[in-house]
């Protein structure tokens, strides 16, 4: 009886991940870096009343809002383009605290981790052809840069970068700071 229980619930888990997926995909054909603490696409794009108060109160002005041309149902949704400006993983996160639709939440601290601790609004990639530190050059630009820290990003003995995908929020800005171009950093969407 179990099995058969095990059966249908994986089945059916399977069935209802494939409709999210559907579903995003007509609801926002394009996918966006969304600001920390986002809901789920779908959620996020049906809870976002557009109201901006997100981009309004971001120090770095990092937060942009998704061009009508091209956006689908996500136009006017804020989203973040790493390649431009990078969130800069506040403390506080206020752009979160600043939603009041739940369209973005600020997470809890579980266990003492910090609201940082389970986001990942992107996963950071490297290119070690592209890396100066792969060629023998010192830098560690990108390590210095992130406000994470070593949790996310180190050094190891030859000062080539190590990337920890446990510890990184995929932020960016160890991209926008990489002294390559284009950078040997990248993210992609989570």
């Amino acid at each position: 009886m179990t099995d058969r229980r095990a059966f249908f619930q994986d089945t059916i888990g399977r069935l209802l991940q494939k409709a999210v997926q559907r579903a995003e995909q007509r609801v926002a054909p394009k996918r966006w870096f969304r600001p920390p603490g986002a809901a789920p696409e779908v959620a996020f794009v049906a809870a976002c009343t557009r109201c901006g108060d997100c981009i309004d109160v971001c120090p770095v002005h990092a937060i942009l809002k998704t061009p009508a041309n091209g956006g689908g149902f996500a136009a006017g949704t804020p989203y973040i383009d790493p390649a431009i400006r990078a969130c800069i993983a506040c403390a506080d996160m206020p752009c979160a605290a600043a939603c009041e639709t739940g369209a973005l939440t600020v997470p809890e601290d579980v266990n003492g981790r910090g609201i940082w601790a389970d986001v990942r609004m992107g996963v950071l990639e490297l290119d070690p052809l592209r890396c100066i530190t792969f060629q023998g050059a010192a830098c560690g630009v990108c390590a210095r840069a992130c406000p994470i820290g070593e949790a996310a990003l180190a050094l190891d003995e030859r000062g080539q970068p190590v990337l920890k995908p446990e510890g990184c929020v995929g932020c960016g800005v160890c991209v926008t700071a990489c002294v390559t171009s284009p950078s040997s950093l990248k993210l992609r969407l989570a």
